[in-house]
């Protein structure tokens, strides 16, 4: 079973801000790694549906950049959001880097954007339209 994704954050006071304020999600635990020298901060959608996103703070980490997309291994997080419109709205009132507008996603009518966290991850935004 899939149980969580991790991903690096040079301040997670900022981090959290924006999962849970732009893509509703909460915290679910806040802990000192000590091992690592790291904090780490698991949130997840209100419900508990789907998996949780893992936030990790490494203190000793002096050099923190996101390489440019062609040279990435990683893709991507993927959130639905109930009205993708205002949720990019929102989004750009504070700022936040859209790298992809609003656009229609196969035939079902599902629309998806992209946008950059505070630390350039690119996250997906997911607007499903009802079926039936």
């Amino acid at each position: 079973m899939f149980v969580h994704a991790s991903i690096r954050t040079s301040n997670l006071e900022r981090s959290i801000d924006f999962y849970t304020r732009f893509l509703g999600l909460k915290v679910l635990s806040r802990r000192e790694i000590k091992q690592t020298n790291a904090e780490i901060v698991f949130l997840q959608d209100p419900k508990g549906e789907g998996c949780t996103l893992e936030l990790t703070f490494y203190r000793n980490q002096k050099k923190f950049m996101q390489p440019e997309f062609e040279d990435c291994l990683f893709d991507h997080l993927g959130f639905t959001v109930a009205d993708i419109n205002q949720t990019i709205a929102a989004m750009r009132k504070e700022k936040v880097t859209i790298t992809d507008e609003p656009f229609k996603f196969g035939s079902t009518g599902t629309v998806i954007a992209f946008v950059e966290d505070p630390d350039g991850t690119l996250v997906e935004l997911i607007e499903k339209k009802p079926t039936g």
